[in-house]
C-alpha cells in the first residue's frame, strides 16, 4: 500500500524520554476556522507576518487534521482524548452524558500541581466538567498562579471566525481581483469580496498571536513555555468548515520548544516541518505526555510529543454528522497520499441549508450562480448528490475535486482505505451507526454500553448501513431481513429504500405499514422517506404530521428534516404548521430545520 509509512517507524516502540529538569508551561493558541492559509504554509497571499516568525523558531506540522469540520465535536475530541463520533457526541451542539471516567483532560494537569486557564471558549458538546479548569473567562490568564507554578494555558482567537464574513467591514487590505480562488467557487465579485475580508481577518489573527507572543516575553517565559499554534478546524468560507474535504480538516499547527525541553520532541528542528500525521485526538494525550503525566487508558489518542510519544499513526479519521438542524452522515480517512470519504447519506447534497452558513453573501451568490447556470460541473457539483464514495490524491488534487474512486487504476487503493475506515469504526464503535433520534438526550439507553457488549453484532451493522448508502438498489429479501431484525438495521433498510427505491420495494408494504404501527419507535420517523419512495404518498404525509408534533425536540427536527423530499406543491398542506414552527422564539433545530423548507417551499 502505498500511503504507508515505513515499516520500522510503525514498528518504534512508545517512548520513554527522559523527564526534564522541571515541569514546562504549555501555551495553546487557536485561532478559529482557518485553514493552513499562511505565508509559513505556503500562501503568498496571506499576510501572517507573527507566525511566519514562530515558524522560524519552530516546527510545523504538513499533516495535521482536526477531527471534525466544525467546531464543537472537534472541541470535544481536544478536550477528552476521544472521539465523538464514538461517545455520541458528533452531532453539532449535542449535550448527551458521557461515561464518567472520560474527563476532561486538564483534570489531571491540576491533579499534578497545574494551574489551567482557559480564554475563553469551551463549546464541548456536552455536559459541562464544572472543575476542569482554574478559571475560564474572558480575562483567565496564567499570572494568576502561584510562584513556580507551571501552567496550561489555552488562548483562543475569534477574529478568523466565519461570522467574521458575514458583515462587510471597509476597508479592504486584501484586495478581491487579486484572491486565489479555489476551484469549486465561481468567480463572482461577491465570492471574491468574502475571501480578501477573510484574509483580512487572518491577518487580524496574527496580530492578535503577536500580541500574545510579545506578552509572554515580557513575563520572561518564553523560554520557560512549549507553544502550540492550531486553529479549530478548516477554513471559514464556503465547503470548508462544515465538510470532509482538505479545506474543512486541515489545519496549521506549529509547535515552539525552548532549548531546556527540547529532548520531549527528538526530531525537533527549529524552522523545519514534520510530516507525522497529527488529529485532534492526538492532544490531549500529548500534553500530558508533555507534562510526566501517562495517558489514561480510555483515551483513544496516541501522544505524539514527550514522554509517552507513541509509534507514527498511518492515517487518522474524521467525521461529520448533523450540522445545527442539517442531517448527514460521513466518515473520512486521510493518509500521506489520499483521501477517502464515505457519504452514509449520499442522497444529501453538499449544499444543504445551514441557517448559519447562508449568513455568508458568497454562500448566496455560489447558490444564486448555480441556479442561474453560470457554474462549471465542478462547482455544480456541490449542489448535486453525492457519490457514495470519494477518493482524492492529495498532493496533486489539494482541493478534492478529482473524485477517482471508480477509476480501475485506483480500486486497490479505494478498498484498502476503505477497509481502514471500517476497521476504524468497528475498533471505536462508532455511534453514528446508531441514528441520533433513537439516542434523545433524555433517553435512558446507554448506546454506547450496548454497542461496546462482545455479542453486538456491529460489524454487520456496519456492513448494512454500507450497502444501504450504495447507489445500488437492495433487493428485497435482504430488505425484510434487516426489517425484521433491531431499530439501528430498521433505520438502514429504510435508509437503503430512501436512498435507491425501485418498484419491487412495493413487496415490502405490509412490513412498513407493522411499523407504523408503533408510534413508540422513533427510528419510524424514515418511514417518511420509504413510504414516499414507493409511491405511499399519503402515508408518508400521515407520519409526517405525526412525528413532527413529538414532544421531544430532536425528534421533531428529524422529522421536519424528511419533509424535505415532497415536491413543494405536496408541502403547501402543511405551510401553516412550518410556519408556525419557524415563527419560534426557542427550539432552534427544529425551527430551522422549519425554515429549510419553507426555504424551499418558496422557491420559484
Amino acid at each position: 500500500m502505498l500511503w504507508l509509512f515505513p515499516i520500522f517507524q510503525l514498528l518504534t516502540s512508545t517512548a520513554q524520554l527522559a523527564e526534564p529538569p522541571q515541569k514546562p508551561n504549555i501555551l495553546w493558541i487557536v485561532s478559529e476556522d482557518n485553514s493552513p492559509l499562511l505565508g509559513c504554509y505556503g500562501d503568498e497571499f496571506a499576510t501572517t507576518p507573527n507566525l511566519d516568525r514562530l515558524a522560524d523558531n519552530a516546527m510545523a506540522f504538513d499533516h495535521a487534521f482536526a477531527s471534525a469540520p466544525v467546531c464543537a465535536p472537534s472541541r470535544f475530541t481536544l478536550i477528552t482524548g476521544t472521539y465523538a463520533s464514538a461517545m455520541g457526541t458528533a452531532g453539532m451542539r449535542s449535550y448527551y452524558h458521557i461515561n464518567p471516567d472520560v474527563r476532561f483532560f486538564p483534570n489531571y494537569l491540576r491533579e499534578a500541581g497545574y494551574y489551567c486557564t482557559n480564554r475563553s471558549k469551551t463549546d464541548y458538546n456536552t455536559l459541562n466538567q464544572p472543575d476542569t479548569w482554574n478559571a475560564s473567562s474572558e480575562s483567565a490568564h496564567y499570572s494568576n498562579r502561584e510562584k513556580s507554578q507551571p501552567f496550561f494555558h489555552v488562548h483562543n482567537i475569534g477574529i478568523s471566525h466565519e461570522s467574521q464574513v458575514h458583515n462587510y467591514k471597509e476597508p479592504l487590505v486584501h484586495d478581491p481581483a487579486k484572491v486565489p480562488l479555489p476551484p469549486y467557487h465561481p468567480d463572482t465579485d461577491t465570492i471574491r469580496r468574502d475571501w480578501a475580508q477573510y484574509y483580512d481577518r487572518v491577518m487580524q489573527m496574527d496580530e492578535q498571536v503577536g500580541e500574545i507572543l510579545a506578552q509572554l516575553k515580557a513575563d520572561g517565559l518564553y523560554e520557560e513555555t512549549i507553544i502550540f499554534y492550531y486553529s479549530d478546524h478548516g477554513g471559514a468560507l464556503p465547503r470548508g468548515k462544515r465538510f470532509l474535504y482538505e479545506s474543512g480538516t486541515h489545519i496549521p499547527l506549529i509547535v515552539r520548544m525552548p532549548e531546556k525541553y527540547q529532548s520531549l520532541f527528538p526530531e525537533y528542528q527549529a524552522g523545519q516541518r514534520t510530516d507525522r500525521m497529527v488529529s485532534f485526538v492526538d492532544f490531549a494525550p500529548t500534553v500530558l505526555s508533555l507534562a510526566g503525566i501517562e495517558p489514561p487508558k480510555h483515551m483513544q489518542g496516541k501522544a505524539f510529543l514527550g514522554r509517552f510519544t507513541e509509534a507514527p499513526k498511518p492515517a487518522i479519521y474524521n467525521f461529520k454528522e448533523r450540522m445545527d438542524a442539517t442531517i448527514d452522515l460521513g466518515r473520512a480517512v486521510r493518509t500521506p497520499e489520499y483521501r477517502y470519504i464515505r457519504n452514509f447519506m449520499p442522497y444529501r447534497p453538499n449544499g444543504q441549508y445551514v441557517n448559519y452558513q447562508w449568513r455568508a453573501a458568497s454562500q448566496r451568490s455560489w447558490e444564486g450562480a448555480c441556479r442561474n447556470n453560470r457554474c462549471d460541473p465542478i462547482q455544480n457539483r456541490f449542489w448535486q448528490p453525492k457519490a457514495t464514495e470519494e477518493l482524492y490524491l492529495v498532493n496533486t488534487d489539494p482541493h478534492n475535486i478529482d473524485n477517482l474512486s471508480g477509476q480501475s487504476s485506483f480500486t486497490a487503493v479505494r478498498d484498502s482505505l476503505s477497509q481502514l475506515l471500517d476497521e476504524w469504526m468497528i475498533s471505536t464503535r462508532d455511534l453514528g451507526l446508531i441514528p441520533e433520534m433513537l439516542r434523545p438526550e433524555t433517553a435512558n439507553i446507554d448506546w454506547r454500553e450496548r454497542i461496546t457488549q462482545p455479542d453486538y453484532p456491529y460489524a454487520r451493522l456496519l456492513e448494512v448501513a454500507k450497502a444501504a448508502s450504495s447507489w445500488e438498489a437492495e433487493p428485497v429479501d435482504s430488505l425484510r431481513t434487516w426489517l425484521g431484525l433491531s431499530q439501528p438495521f430498521r433505520y438502514w433498510a429504510l435508509q437503503a429504500i430512501r436512498c435507491s427505491p425501485k418498484p419491487e420495494h412495493k413487496a415490502l408494504l405490509p412490513e412498513l405499514e407493522q411499523l407504523a404501527a408503533d408510534r413508540e419507535s422513533p427510528v419510524h420517523i424514515a418511514l417518511i422517506g420509504a413510504f414516499y419512495q414507493i409511491g405511499e404518498r399519503q402515508r408518508a404525509f400521515e407520519l409526517f404530521d405525526y412525528w413532527s408534533s413529538h414532544e421531544d425536540l430532536m425528534v421533531r427536527s428529524y422529522a421536519i428534516d424528511q419533509a424535505l423530499i415532497f415536491s413543494p406543491e405536496e408541502l403547501e398542506a402543511f405551510r401553516p404548521k412550518l410556519e408556525a414552527i419557524a415563527k419560534q422564539e426557542k427550539r432552534p433545530y427544529d425551527k430551522r430545520a422549519a425554515q429549510f423548507v419553507l426555504l424551499k417551499l418558496n422557491m420559484p
